[in-house]
């Protein structure tokens, strides 16, 4: 976790065709998306649900690195699959850049468009000291390369299974998309031995259940770990319940990334801020941080017994 009055300045760059269809097919079987995207129905809404990308995971975590000066996510944001997702990333002040296929086969040269804006970006704002890219494809090995070559730090951000090694290598952090604080544990449903109702052979050949047996699977994002309040969604959460929900992530992320129990009050308050601008304590009711804190003891220790007041979770 950066340390408050460090000056770093980052930059988030999310493929994001990318990693909605890795996520895709790490939750529902290797190359589950095409074949589920040729199908006349289309995608099917229940495995688009348990396949959700929480957003929010991923800038928190962006954000643990410094100040967010620009995040930009690249897509084709007229197909369904990512429409669904602009109202979370507008709430975010996330800068959707449209992109449209350029060929029969989709492709879409998100790769090509973001490495450009990204090498411009470096020399048109050289205060950057971070580049967060969010896609695990090998055709970003360059761009990552370049920035390093030009005194940045790179973090790179992918899904297991989909992302590729030589990348991991050439970032000077890449972390699995599962492992981001806040993502929840997934646990598969059971797969049938049989389909009784099953008749067409070409669907059996087809199904894309029985080689996701075969790949890892252990994490995916729910419902209830979608960013609360994006615009559009009548209910919002209780704030004493979001709070403490806040301070939990930016715990984790802390112990992720410094790899210490205790952490300092004010460590913990910057990182929250920097996930939410909009947290206050004052506007739930406390005084101070710590009383928000003194608060939450069913959730945190505390360590009073200096000036220097440190702060773990349970």
């Amino acid at each position: 976790m950066t340390e408050p009055g460090a000056t770093t300045r980052v930059a988030v760059y999310l493929d994001f065709d990318n990693i909605v269809i890795s996520r895709y097919d790490q939750v529902n079987g290797r190359s589950s998306f095409m074949k589920d995207k040729s199908k006349a129905k289309g995608l099917p809404p229940e495995r688009l649900e348990r396949a959700t990308v929480d957003v929010g995971a991923i800038i928190d975590f962006a954000s643990s690195f410094g100040t967010l000066v620009l995040t930009r996510a690249y897509a084709d944001w007229s197909a369904g699959v990512n429409a669904d997702y602009r109202g979370q990333l507008v709430g975010r002040a996330v800068d959707l850049v449209q992109l449209f296929p350029a060929a029969a086969y989709g492709k879409n040269g998100a790769d090509i468009r973001l490495a450009v804006d990204a090498v411009e970006d470096m020399f048109r704002l050289p205060d950057l000291t971070h580049v967060v890219i969010v896609a695990g494809d090998s055709d970003y090995i360059a761009l990552a390369q370049r920035c390093k070559r030009l005194g940045r730090y790179v973090v790179g951000i992918g899904v297991a299974g989909s992302s590729s090694k030589s990348l991991a290598a050439a970032c000077d952090d890449f972390v699995i998309y599962d492992a981001l604080p806040g993502v929840p544990v997934f646990e598969p449903d059971p797969v049938p031995v049989e389909e009784p109702d099953e008749t067409d052979e070409s669907d059996d050949a087809e199904n894309p259940d029985e080689p996701a047996e075969k790949t890892p699977r252990k994490r995916a994002a729910r419902r209830s770990s979608k960013p609360a309040g994006p615009p559009g969604e009548p209910e919002q959460p209780d704030p004493q319940t979001a709070a403490t929900g806040l301070l939990k992530r930016a715990l984790q992320i802390g112990l992720e990334k410094d790899d210490v129990d205790w952490l300092h009050n004010s460590a913990v308050k910057a990182q929250m801020k920097r996930m939410d601008p909009s947290f206050s304590e004052k506007s739930l009711g406390f005084r101070s941080f710590s009383d928000f804190l003194r608060s939450r003891t069913d959730v945190v220790d505390l360590d009073e017994s200096s000036t220097t007041r440190l702060v773990k979770l349970k």
